[in-house]
C-alpha cells in the first residue's frame, strides 16, 4: 500500500550481503563455476588463521547456524564444508559506488551511509518519477539486471523508519515501514533488532520484561531515562518510529583509518624479518591511503604472540603524512619500542586520524622539499602498480626474497557506519 500525502519520502538501500554477493559476481565474471551465493560460503578476515572472523555469510551457511562476527574456527565447527574466500575491499568500494551511481540518477540527495547502505531523499522526485514504491521496484531491478547483486529498500517519512523496514525480510525485497504500520510491522520485532540497541542494552531492557519493540514504545520514558541516561530516551523514540535526522549528501565514504594485517606462516624470531613483514604491510597501507587522497597523523602497529597475546602501540604524528617511507619510518619506531623478542605469529600495521590532502599545509620548508620529493615518487610507483600490477616495481630488500613485497591482509577499511557521515 503506498502512503499518500508524506512529508518526506525515504529510501534505505541495503545491499544483500554485500561483501559474499560482491566477490560472488566478481567471481563468476571472471569464470569461477561456482556462484557461492548457492554454496555454504563465507568471506573471512583471515581464511589463512583459524582464528579469522566471518565477515559475511551465504544462505546456505546461514541455515548451518554461521552467524557473522563469530571466529572462522566456530564456523568450520558448525558447518565443515563451507568454502570461504578472503575480502577484497577495493572491489568492494568500486561495487559501493556502482550502486551509488544508480541511485543517484533519482535524487541527488543521497547519504552514503556505510560501504552497503545509502539513505536517499526521494521527496522532491516524486513529481518526476512516480511513486516511491514503483521507482523503488525499477531500482531493485536496475541493480539486479545491471551490477548483478540484490538490494532490500525500505520506504518511510524518515531515516530511522526506512532503515527498519528495510531489514524486515530478506533479501530482494521492497517493505513501507509507515508510523501507521508499526504496531503490526514493527512492533512485534525482538528489542535487540531495534536500531541502537545493543546486546548489553537489550539484557538490561529484558531483565525489565522488556522483549519486543513494542513492549519498549509503550514503555513510561521517564523510566527508561532513568535506566538508560539519555539513551534511553534515544531509543524510546526509535521505537516509537521518532527520528527527525536529515539526509545529509555525501558522494564518498569517508574512511576512518586503513588497516593491514597478516598471519605469519610461521614464528617470526628475528627483526630483519619482521621489519620485512611491517614494510610489506606498510606498503599497501600507504598506497590505499593514497588512493583515497588522504593524509594520516595517527600511526598504529599491532603484534599477536605465539602465545595469542596481542599488544600495540600508537604515534601521534607532528604533522599528517602520506609517503611509505615516512609511515614505515613510524613503524619501525613503534615497533622497536613495543617489541619484547617473542616469537610472532601475527603482525598489523594501521593509520588513522585521516584529513584530506587539499586541506593539509606542510609548516616547515626544508620538509615540505622532502615529502614532496618522496610524494611524486610515490605517485610514480603507484601508477606503475596499477597498471602493471602491484610487483612491477618492488623494493629491493625484498629482491631474491621468499617474503611478500606487499601484503593485502585483513582488516583493509575502517569504515565510519551508522550516522557516520564526517563533513
Amino acid at each position: 500500500m503506498e502512503k499518500e500525502g508524506a512529508v518526506r519520502s525515504i529510501f534505505h538501500i541495503d545491499a544483500n550481503s554485500a561483501y559474499l554477493s560482491w566477490t560472488a559476481v566478481s567471481m563468476l565474471e571472471n569464470g569461477y563455476p561456482t556462484d557461492i551465493r548457492q554454496i555454504p560460503a563465507a568471506i573471512a578476515g583471515d581464511p589463512a588463521s583459524r582464528h579469522g572472523i566471518i565477515l559475511a555469510k551465504s544462505i546456505p551457511a546461514k541455515a548451518y547456524g554461521v552467524g557473522t562476527g563469530e571466529s572462522l574456527f566456530e564456523a568450520r565447527r558448525k558447518c565443515p564444508n563451507i568454502a570461504v574466500f578472503p575480502p577484497d575491499y577495493e572491489l568492494y568500494m568500486r561495487c559501493s559506488d556502482a550502486m551509488y551511481d544508480v541511485l543517484h540518477w533519482y535524487s541527488p540527495q543521497i547519504q552514503r551511509y556505510s560501504v552497503d547502505e545509502c539513505f536517499m531523499d526521494y521527496t522532491m522526485s516524486e513529481k518526476k518519477f512516480g511513486l516511491p514504491s514503483e521507482v523503488a521496484e525499477k531500482i531493485k531491478e536496475r541493480i539486479k539486471k545491471e551490477l548483478g547483486f540484490t538490494v532490500n529498500i525500505g520506504i518511510s517519512c524518515n531515516k530511522l523508519l526506512a532503515k527498519m523496514g528495510s531489514e524486515l525480510k530478506k533479501p530482494d525485497r521492497i517493505h513501507t515501514l509507515y508510523p501507521e504500520e508499526m504496531e503490526r510491522k514493527m512492533w512485534p520485532l525482538p528489542v535487540g533488532e531495534l536500531f541502537m540497541v545493543g546486546r548489553a542494552t537489550e539484557r538490561k531492557l529484558n531483565k525489565i520484561n522488556i522483549n519486543t519493540v513494542g513492549d519498549l514504545a509503550r514503555s513510561d520514558p521517564h523510566h527508561m531515562k532513568a535506566l538508560l541516561k539519555s539513551h534511553g530516551l534515544l531509543i524510546w523514540g526509535y521505537a516509537n518510529g521518532i527520528d527527525d535526522s536529515e539526509v545529509i549528501p555525501n558522494s564518498e565514504i569517508f574512511q576512518k583509518g586503513v588497516g593491514n594485517s597478516t598471519t605469519t606462516g610461521y614464528d617470526v624470531t628475528d627483526k630483519e624479518e619482521a621489519r620485512k613483514v611491517l614494510l610489506a604491510l606498510a606498503e599497501k597501507v600507504a598506497m590505499r591511503l593514497r588512493k583515497l587522497g588522504c593524509l594520516t597523523s595517527l600511526v598504529c602497529i599491532s603484534i599477536k604472540t605465539d602465545r595469542f597475546i596481542r599488544y600495540g602501540h600508537q604515534l601521534q604524528l607532528p604533522r599528517p603524512i602520506d609517503t611509505t617511507s615516512e609511515i614505515y619510518s613510524h613503524v619501525c619506531r613503534l615497533f622497536d619500542e613495543c617489541w619484547k623478542g617473542e616469537p610472532l605469529r601475527h603482525l598489523g600495521v594501521s593509520v588513522s586520524d585521516l584529513s584530506k590532502a587539499e586541506d593539509c599545509i606542510q609548516l616547515s620548508f626544508f620538509d615540505s622539499r622532502i615529502t614532496k620529493k618522496n610524494q611524486e615518487l610515490d605517485k610514480a610507483v603507484d601508477w606503475i602498480r596499477e597498471l602493471y600490477g602491484e610487483e612491477a616495481v618492488i623494493r629491493g630488500v625484498f629482491a631474491n626474497s621468499d617474503f611478500k613485497p606487499i601484503l593485502g591482509g585483513t582488516h583493509d577499511g575502517d569504515f565510519i557506519m551508522m550516522g557516520g557521515y564526517k563533513s
